[in-house]
């Protein structure tokens, strides 16, 4: 359809502001975004929709629309309802970018906008996508009355007998009709998309798991033979959602092609909506981060933990701990299908930040509303994360005689396990490595940092240095998605990634380039003998079993071993060298 055609329909409440020359520009598709920069959703041709809450000043207006022109959309329609009338610097934003501009009345809602461009732009499609047009005013509606993707994904089981779910890049169920995907199953599916996402291939993807075949179709698409946004796949691969569908799409007719693309462009909307929910959250912390560095005063830093509190921890008034998680994203120079360019041009901080966002939502809750604890700033080329944790819950005191009401005493192995709220590093990235390992392909790395809990303002300064020494320890850790907490960095751990790669290797080729070379001509498995040696504490007994030896035997491979380097594995300066030498090999 036309923009002319938008503007002639009253019943839009729609007033030209500037573009009259431009009307006869086709709209593919329908947006809406309070995001300052939302050009990773965009493909071209939409009708952008904005409510102006990313205008903070004059200033803002001519990016935003620079961003939007560079995307190739067709047009701007901005809604009175927040600052009444459109701002002149919006006007000529648009007028210097050849935009049209729209000023929608406050009367009209951008569902009634949007419903009204899905209908028209599907209607040359098969007669199944109306089913799910005439119900999308739910999807936009929020409330009691609304019902979110869901409201599409049932429609699509009871008119077209499809299973349907929405997932997030690591897996985890955003939305979905009838019973819960198992969670290794979303995983799985989840690499498949960013694998086949990372081949520049278009979906919907193929995909054979654990018997049944899936199409996943990639929620930013705008609709089948929209032309793609020209940028880096890497930009957006590990933030985008997706569909999976329970069914081989790979023989469907282009009627139904098209209808499972409207239904990703109309949950692209939820996607749009959860970002803007995440604004406030974003701001909070990035001035309580700003506050942190730039050295003020704790009193400061802990007003704005005040104010931020109530939001993240809605009820509890004030978090008693704070705890600072720290990722960063890395590419290689290696190219990749479907990349616009060397990790030079892909912006680290934002991938890092939806991602950590990703990371730290609850994996045991579904919905795309469920990351109301997480509060992620980015800075350069990594993000950081203040996470607010609710009090351990006091033990029940005691008697002389012992715990009250005659309750058996816990177990003290495992209690503190199950009360402890805290992040944990490795638990963080058990459930999601798979799938991100397959989006970062062999040209990226994820590498991640968890501080210690702190109790106050003053500790929030120690506990960003922490978290990012702990990602440091990460980083030199080999993987493509790697992870280091606070308990790493009080020992010997540490020091190893800092020591110089010249040292590194100077230092081991002295003590274990000997013991390689008589390994290669003898096979006598010196080295595998030391690690066990070394790992057993010195126990010839313990040594001798885990490596099913005599212990006469053990003892001539470590005389040998002796021989060839001229140390003493009895002494412990000796010891800790080959430690240390076989951890940094």
């Amino acid at each position: 359809m036309r923009l002319r055609a938008l503007l002639e329909t009253d019943a839009l409440g729609l007033r030209l502001l500037g573009g009259e020359d431009e009307l006869d520009r086709t709209v593919r598709g329908v947006m809406t975004t309070d995001l300052r920069d939302p050009s990773r959703y965009l493909s071209g041709g939409e009708l952008v929709l904005t409510g102006l809450a990313w205008r903070r000043d004059a200033s803002d207006s001519e990016p935003f629309v620079r961003i939007l022109a560079g995307a190739g959309v067709a047009g701007l329609a901005a809604g009175e309802a927040e600052l009444g009338d459109i701002p002149a610097d919006l006007v000529d934003a648009c007028v210097q970018h050849r935009l049209p501009l729209f000023a929608v009345n406050e009367t009209v809602a951008f569902a009634t906008i949007t419903e009204h461009v899905v209908r028209q732009v599907s209607g040359e499609r098969a007669g199944d996508l109306a089913a799910v047009v005439d119900r999308h005013r739910r999807l936009m509606t929020s409330g009691p009355a609304g019902g979110g993707p869901e409201v599409v994904l049932d429609l699509l089981t009871s008119d077209l007998d499809l299973r349907a779910w929405v997932l997030s890049p690591t897996g985890r169920q955003i939305a979905g009709a009838g019973a819960p995907l198992p969670a290794p199953l979303g995983a799985a599916l989840a690499g498949h998309h960013l694998a086949a996402t990372r081949t520049g291939r278009r979906g919907p993807y193929r995909a054979a798991v654990a018997g049944s075949t899936y199409s996943l179709f990639p929620i930013r698409n705008a609709g089948r033979g929209a032309v793609p946004a020209a940028r880096d796949v890497r930009e957006s691969v590990l933030s985008d959602w997706l569909l999976a569908v329970e069914a081989d799409a790979s023989d469907w007719p282009a009627a139904r092609l098209d209808l499972l693309q409207g239904v990703t462009q109309l949950i692209a909307v939820e996607r749009d909506r959860r970002d803007a929910a995440r604004t406030v959250r974003r701001r909070l912390a990035q001035e309580v981060l700003e506050l942190v560095q730039a050295g003020a005063a704790p009193a400061e830093i802990a007003a704005r933990l005040r104010v931020a509190a109530p939001v993240l921890l809605p009820g509890l008034g004030v978090a008693p701990q704070w705890q600072v998680v720290v990722a960063r994203v890395d590419w290689t120079a290696s190219g990749t299908a479907g990349g616009a360019g060397g990790p030079g041009d892909i912006a680290g901080g934002p991938v890092a930040q939806a991602l950590l966002e990703e990371i730290l939502v609850d994996p045991a809750v579904s919905g795309p509303d469920s990351a109301d604890r997480i509060a992620v700033a980015h800075t350069g080329e990594e993000a950081i994360a203040l996470v607010p944790l609710p009090a351990v819950p006091a033990p029940l005191p005691e008697t002389v005689d012992g715990p009250t009401d005659n309750a058996a005493a816990p177990d003290t192995a495992e209690a503190p396990a199950a009360q402890d709220p805290a992040l944990h590093a490795d638990a963080l990235l058990a459930a999601v490595r798979e799938p991100l390992s397959a989006g970062l392909a062999d040209d990226g790395r994820l590498t991640l940092g968890v501080s210690a809990a702190v109790h106050s303002a003053e500790g929030l300064r120690g506990a960003l240095e922490e978290a990012r020494h702990a990602r440091r320890v990460a980083a030199a850790r080999p993987g493509r998605v790697c992870a280091a907490g606070h308990h790493e960095l009080a020992s010997h751990v540490l020091l190893l990634p800092f020591v110089p790669d010249d040292v590194r290797r100077a230092f081991t080729a002295r003590l274990l380039d000997p013991l390689r070379d008589y390994d290669r001509r003898h096979r006598a498995e010196l080295i595998e003998t030391l690690e066990a040696f070394l790992d057993c504490d010195g126990s010839w007994t313990r040594c001798a079993a885990r490596l099913h030896l005599h212990v006469n035997t053990l003892r001539y491979r470590v005389g040998r071993i002796e021989q060839l380097t001229g140390r003493d594995l009895s002494r412990l300066e000796d010891k800790l060298d080959f430690f240390l030498a076989l951890r940094m090999s």
